[in-house]
């Protein structure tokens, strides 16, 4: 048991309390009377304030309260509530002797005799103004943190607790996510997902990432109050306390749509730059290409033309005929091919829509492919209408390759053409349909269907569903173009799981369509004459002659532009001009064609090349024939030559 030394024990208890008070210098315990003036004063009271006891003995306590506060009264205010309540606890400023301030803390109790009689008052006063200075320091602090959070717009700053429940929200989150305050803390975080990372567990995962390795960082779905989704960069950190407990977590979300949008576009602009760099190269290509191809199928056509004139056995002539229509479905794949990538001015005439599509049922077919079923339905009382058929043809050839596309397992596609009476445009087609009547022709297929956000964008030039290499997006855009620039529209029709269905609407015509049959048999008009042939390639030189011999022409020759002038400067019989335009050297046909004016200004012109869209602007109103040709082609062109002059 512990004992006070022997000469503690042997003071009065008064005295040991009077030394254990003045011991307490960082505490100012003194007593008041009962009309509030000092009694006593201990160490702690004068290194406190300044005073000794001599100089504050017998001062009432409004000594050390400030001029203000003894103006409105406050120092008797402490006595009375003490002497009400048995207690009184504040804190204020105080005046030292010096006259400079320190914020106190004082507490002022009652002290009554064994009575009940008021002696006076035990005072405790301790100076805290570092500790407050601290404390308001601390408050400033989280004061201007609270309003630079409040501040930031652009960013979610908020705290989630340990199990991802929201404890605070900012300016920036309620603007963001469009909840206020008052709604979301004590929510949890979780809300802000989408349903399908909330079944995949997401938000949990964020939390445990953000644990386990520090810090978790993504971008993805976001969804705002209102059900709306917005593209977010999220970034969760933990929170630790001192003793390095987890108090939960700090999360930082800023919704990035807008950039994502534009680095979308800049994506969709290099693809775009990409598609169109490689359908430059594919036009030029192609254009190479166009004029010895085209020269080839001339050789193959005018010989069979030469051939069909002899007399020939019903097979033989069969076997003919099948070529001759195999040599003109390679034209006209040249001339599609060269519509992809240049512009085509269209040639349009008036056709019996069913005519057409049957005479190109077998490339049709052959587009879909072994697993799949050509269906076509025609209306038998079909209007004519005024089109330029290999671009028809290009078009629905387009349709039926995006159908067949759309059903890799195969399926069934289904061509169906009718008479429609249109009263209004329609909101429904790709572009404005006039009032009026037009011809429909329905390509409808048993695919996947389109998707309902895409819908509006496969008409744009470019945009293709396909993968990557499988598809130009070219094919509707081209559709689009032909359609629109005929005076009509196409729309779409259906479009679901069970299959997607396309129209074309083209403007019905009064005037009378062309016999597709038609059997050109004008040799005998055309014989006669002197023709001169320039043509740089041997083998569609001598082709060419055996055309010109047949329908009954006297054939001189040159193998180029400067040889040609050579046989006009030495001949004087000759009728017509026939050169291609494209020729090897420094000269081509423009140039043949120049000369030729100077030197025999009453020579009849025909040119001829196997690259119609690179030459066609060249023309200036001259009379042209595009490789390959057959000879009632040739005979047509040299009857108008007399009303071309």
């Amino acid at each position: 048991m512990n004992v006070l030394p022997q000469n503690l024990q042997s003071l009065e208890e008064s005295r040991r309390i009077q030394l254990l008070v003045n011991s307490m210098t960082d505490y100012a315990i003194y007593m008041l009377d009962a009309d509030g003036r000092v009694a006593s004063w201990n160490t702690g009271a004068e290194h406190c304030t300044g005073y000794s006891s001599e100089e504050i003995l017998g001062r009432h306590l409004s000594t050390f309260y400030t001029p203000e506060d003894c103006l409105a009264g406050v120092p008797e205010k402490p006595l009375q509530t003490a002497e009400r309540e048995g207690h009184f606890e504040a804190e204020g400023w105080r005046i030292k002797k010096d006259g400079s301030r320190f914020w106190a803390y004082e507490v002022i109790d009652p002290i009554y005799d064994e009575f009940g009689y008021l002696l006076g008052y035990a005072k405790v006063t301790r100076d805290i103004t570092d500790r407050v200075a601290a404390r308001d320091a601390l408050r400033a602090s989280e004061s201007r943190f609270r309003l630079f959070m409040q501040s930031v717009v652009d960013y979610a700053i908020f705290m989630l607790d340990r199990e991802g429940y929201v404890a605070n929200w900012n300016t920036g989150a309620q603007r963001i996510k469009g909840y206020n305050e008052q709604e979301i803390v004590g929510s949890h975080f979780s809300r802000f997902y989408t349903e399908e990372d909330q079944k995949r567990r997401e938000p949990d995962r964020a939390l445990r990432t953000a644990l386990t390795e520090g810090k978790y960082e993504t971008e993805g779905w976001r969804v705002r109050k209102d059900g709306s989704h917005f593209w977010a960069h999220v970034v969760i950190d933990p929170v630790y306390d001192d003793d390095g407990e987890l108090i939960g977590y700090a999360k930082i979300t800023r919704d990035i749509s807008e950039r994502r949008t534009a680095e979308e576009t800049l994506q969709q602009t290099r693809e775009f730059l990409f598609q169109s760099q490689k359908m430059e190269a594919v036009g030029q290509i192609t254009g190479g290409i166009a004029h010895d191809f085209n020269n080839l199928l001339t050789i193959v056509v005018n010989s069979l033309d030469v051939l069909s004139r002899k007399p020939l056995e019903e097979r033989e002539r069969k076997l003919l005929e099948n070529a001759r229509i195999a040599a003109e479905r390679g034209a006209k794949l040249t001339y599609q091919l060269l519509a992809f990538s240049r512009r085509q001015k269209l040639n349009p005439e008036i056709y019996q829509i069913n005519e057409v599509i049957s005479g190109f049922d077998s490339v049709l077919r052959g587009a879909c492919g072994a697993n799949i079923s050509l269906e076509l339905q025609f209306s038998p009382d079909l209007e004519a209408t005024k089109i330029d058929a290999p671009q028809f043809e290009a078009a629905l050839l387009n349709l039926v390759v995006n159908a067949r596309d759309a059903m890799p397992e195969g399926g069934a596609i289904r061509i169906a053409t009718a008479n429609i009476e249109c009263d209004g445009f329609s909101s429904c087609t790709a572009s404005p349909l006039e009032p009026g009547r037009y011809v429909a022709v329905t390509v409808a297929d048993s695919g996947k269907g389109i998707p309902p956000e895409l819908q509006k964008r496969i008409f744009e030039p470019f945009f293709t569903t396909k993968e990557v290499g499988k598809g130009t997006g070219l094919g509707l855009s081209q559709v689009y173009g032909f359609v629109t620039q005929s005076g009509g529209s196409i729309e779409i029709v259906r479009s679901n799981s069970s299959g997607t269905s396309l129209r074309l609407y083209l403007p019905v015509s009064s005037e009378e369509s062309v016999d597709l049959q038609e059997d050109a048999e004008v040799d005998a008009e055309c014989a006669g004459g002197t023709v001169l042939v320039v043509e740089d390639e041997e083998d569609v030189r001598e082709s060419t002659v055996a055309t010109f011999e047949a329908m009954g022409w006297k054939v001189l020759t040159a193998g180029g532009a400067e040889a040609a002038v050579k046989v006009l400067q030495d001949t004087a019989d000759i009728d017509v001009l026939f050169a291609d335009i494209m020729m090897r050297g420094g000269s081509n046909g423009f140039w043949l064609v120049e000369k030729t004016r100077e030197l025999r200004p009453g020579i009849k012109i025909l040119l001829t090349s196997g690259s119609v869209l690179q030459e066609a602007e060249a023309l200036d109103g001259m009379l042209f024939l595009p490789k390959p040709y057959r000879s009632e082609d040739l005979a047509r062109k040299l009857r108008n030559l007399d009303s071309s002059r």
